[in-house]
């Protein structure tokens, strides 16, 4: 069985990324308005982000074993430690729970009681934009995701050692698959409306949760994609074929094409009805940041789309990392333009109403800065850390898998 060894560069690699991160922060943090609201919405983006490939990693394996998809079964581990990532990104995001029901941020503006003292739409809305709510949903909902991940990987771990002729280990694999589906599937986008949607007070989705479901989907395989071909290079996976890299490159060219379709079914629909409590979402966004708006469908469509649009572009490395660095980063920007407009819009309207001066000074955040990248770079290293010492704790590949033959074995016609 081969074993992975997190080698001496690597740790020290991540670990300047996540000392980036920190650095980040804490000018952040020194240099922010009144409200540090700079410092939260950067806290806010890349939790909600990579928390959700955790979370969308997870559903994504459940539905691999109830579909008896066995093609991905020899980087399992991979995906495996992707969504133990679960429990880092919950205490993020349990944190800025506790500053909904604490005060120590004004992230929202349904909680913050002298807007919603003037605005009967937020008040309105108050049974469910409250902050616990917010708890309960980041808690509970997240807790119980963490269960499943924990069961699903233990019973991973314990077929290596049992073996699973009989597919006793799988079936019972199964069932918490298809617990987690319709589990996550309900609860995530609750969870969805209120870490993300919610920002926009006023404005709502009905498509929301899907898109960013798929924009963390997109994510996810491009993580997935990196990190092969990184430790394929390294010498691990030397089953992995072009047959596997194609199906991945598939995937990432599959859903970036569906995130698409829910960007302009979004905006198609609101454009058209014109109703103005939905159109305030993309008229901010169109005119204080046209470029990030636009850029988001250049990055995360219609590259991916004509890169990968031939067959053989899917086989190539070079290509995939291509696209792959590309789309991650598109898709980051994407949780920027969900979160920023929102928190700066709260931001002036709270300033204005309490510290006038500091309200004249205050200027929208309509492009990410150094700081903004370097606490996205620190939560890389975070993430990549974490996955890297999960994958050392374990078989790099699952040799006991009932479906390993066939992942080695794959071949795409």
């Amino acid at each position: 069985m081969q074993s992975f060894s997190f080698a001496a560069g690597e740790r020290k690699f991540f670990g300047i990324c996540m000392i980036i991160g920190v650095i980040s922060l804490i000018i952040t943090y020194l240099t922010d308005d009144p409200l540090n609201s700079r410092f939260w919405s950067n806290i806010l983006i890349n939790a909600s982000f990579f928390t959700g490939i955790a979370f969308i990693t997870l559903f994504l394996y459940a539905a691999k074993i109830l579909a008896y998809s066995g093609w991905h079964a020899q980087f399992k581990r991979i995906m495996e430690s992707f969504y133990m990532f679960l429990g880092i990104g919950l205490i993020f995001m349990v944190v800025l729970g506790l500053g909904t029901v604490m005060g120590f941020h004004s992230l929202y503006e349904w909680n913050n009681e002298m807007l919603v003292s003037e605005d009967i739409i937020i008040q309105n809305k108050s049974a469910f934009l409250n902050p616990m709510w917010y708890m309960f949903a980041t808690i509970v909902f997240g807790a119980s995701w963490f269960f499943v991940a924990r069961q699903l990987r233990a019973l991973s771990l314990k077929e290596d050692k049992v073996g699973d002729i009989e597919f006793k280990v799988h079936k019972r694999m199964k069932v918490w698959a298809a617990i987690m589906l319709p589990l996550g599937g309900f609860t995530s986008a609750a969870a969805i409306w209120l870490w993300l949607m919610s920002l926009d007070a006023h404005w709502y989705s009905t498509l929301y949760g899907w898109y960013t479901g798929s924009s963390w989907l997109v994510a996810s395989v491009a993580f997935l994609i990196l990190t092969i071909i990184y430790l394929k290079e390294r010498g691990y996976y030397p089953k992995v074929t072009d047959d596997h890299f194609h199906d991945l490159g598939k995937y990432l060219f599959a859903f970036s094409v569906f995130w698409a379709y829910l960007w302009f079914s979004q905006y198609m629909l609101i454009w058209y009805a014109n109703i103005g409590e939905a159109t305030v979402y993309y008229q901010t966004r169109l005119e204080y940041y046209p470029f990030i708006f636009y850029a988001n469908v250049a990055i995360n469509f219609i590259l991916p789309f004509f890169v990968l649009l031939r067959n053989d572009t899917k086989r190539k490395k070079g290509t995939l990392i291509f696209v792959s660095i590309f789309v991650i980063i598109g898709h980051w920007l994407d949780k920027f333009l969900m979160v920023v407009p929102g928190v700066d819009y709260t931001t002036k309207k709270i300033l204005s109403a309490t510290n006038p001066e500091a309200a004249a000074e205050f200027s929208r955040l309509i492009m990410p800065g150094f700081l903004e990248f370097g606490v996205f770079i620190g939560f890389i290293g975070l993430f990549g850390y974490f996955v890297f010492t999960s994958l050392s704790k374990a078989p790099l590949v699952a040799s006991k898998d009932p479906y390993l033959e066939e992942s080695l074995h794959h071949h795409v016609v």
